[in-house]
């Protein structure tokens, strides 16, 4: 699932390589924390927050078997 993450966010952005991302799981969640370069964060937010709605979407689904809750931020 975090090359899901990592790819669907470095089609997005301008500086792919700044690309990082960190999971955080425990008993009944999991966490991908995203890490971009600061010109990308707008891109990867998107306006009005659909591009990171829509990462959201797609991570839940493809992990709805998992029966752990799913979250993705970005870190400041």
């Amino acid at each position: 699932m975090e090359a899901l993450v990592r790819t669907l966010v470095r089609g997005l952005v301008d500086h792919p390589d700044d690309v990082h991302v960190d999971v955080k799981e425990d008993d009944d969640s999991i966490l991908y924390e995203l890490s971009v370069h600061p010109d990308d964060v707008g891109k990867v937010i998107g306006k009005g927050g659909r591009i990171i709605k829509a990462v959201r979407l797609v991570v839940t689904s493809a992990s709805a078997k998992s029966g752990k809750r799913i979250a993705v931020e970005i870190a400041s």
